[in-house]
């Protein structure tokens, strides 16, 4: 990017926007992909994320629950295709899986595609390529593993395991011909060079999507007395990751109301063409109606599928 990242914190936040919602349109369109999840297994993960409210190192209340059976997972799919979404991903605490796990997230991948037609993703944790490969046949369409923060900044966040693990997770899910969908935390105490360093390295990994989330300082966390970024530099943070990551979709997640305020809606100029909505995994999302009724007003199409 010519100019390197400062240019898109420097320039006037009119040109930004018409540069990066460009973009956006040219690769695109008017369409914006809705996802949505559900919290499968939850809580008493051994990994000390300083932000994470289900990692046993903190002290957040959080539900702490096993696995949902697959067909508790099922109702949470058709509850996600009632808000007209076209993709939902199924999302579990903890480092990796257990084969009877596995074997359980297996099912409920079976049964979301046989009945609802929605494209599934899953975030499990660390995986290997044999159970990658099984989760394929399943009918997985893609693989979420967020970094969530550049290499040179992860071990201020996590000590408990590296960023070359979460490459290999990441290789082995793309050798077995799975999509990925990665991204990161932006307001953890990060620069902007390491902002432009984690979009980078997406960039390098060739991931298919980018999931951003904004740092919502959750009470008994190593962040909770944290103040996260300001609306517009989160904006202009999206707007970065749009032109490394120019034809990638980019899908803004979790902490997106606490970050972006009243700004919400400019996430679209700033070149995101895609969001999560309903819940999240221990924090509450807005009505998915709102962000239906956003989408409306702003002239842009919900993506079928």
């Amino acid at each position: 990017m010519e100019g390197g990242y400062r240019w898109v914190f420097e320039e006037s936040l009119g040109k930004v926007f018409f540069e990066a919602s460009s973009l956006r349109e040219r690769y695109f369109g008017k369409r914006i992909g809705l996802c949505a999840i559900v919290n499968a297994k939850s809580g008493l993960c051994p990994e000390d994320c300083a932000f994470c409210a289900q990692s046993r190192h903190n002290r957040a209340e959080v539900s702490v629950y096993g696995l949902l059976p697959p067909e508790e997972v099922l109702k949470a799919a058709e509850r996600a295709k009632a808000m007209g979404v076209g993709r939902f991903s199924i999302v579990t605490s903890g480092r990796r899986l257990s084969q009877g796990e596995l074997d359980r997230v297996l099912r409920a991948v079976e049964l979301v595609r046989e009945r609802t037609g929605l494209k599934v993703c899953a975030s499990l944790g660390f995986l290997g390529y044999k159970e990658a490969i099984r989760l394929k046949e399943a009918g997985l369409s893609r693989y979420h593993h967020n970094l969530e923060a550049a290499p040179s900044f992860f071990p201020r966040v996590c000590t408990t395991h590296t960023m070359e693990e979460k490459f290999e997770t990441i290789a082995a899910v793309k050798e077995a011909g799975l999509e990925v969908c990665s991204g990161g935390i932006l307001g953890l105490g990060e620069g902007r060079e390491e902002r432009w360093e984690l979009a980078l390295t997406l960039k390098e990994l060739g991931v298919q999507s980018v999931a951003l989330n904004f740092l919502h300082p959750i009470k008994g966390t190593k962040y909770e007395g944290a103040q996260g970024i300001t609306p517009l530099e989160a904006l202009r943070s999206v707007a970065l990751f749009r032109f490394v990551l120019p034809d990638r979709e980019i899908r803004i997640c979790g902490g997106r109301l606490y970050a972006l305020r009243d700004l919400h809606p400019l996430v679209f100029l700033a070149g995101a063409n895609g969001l999560m909505v309903g819940d999240y995994l221990t924090t509450k999302g807005r009505d998915w109606r709102e962000d239906l009724r956003m989408l409306e007003d702003l002239g842009l199409e919900v993506e079928n599928g």
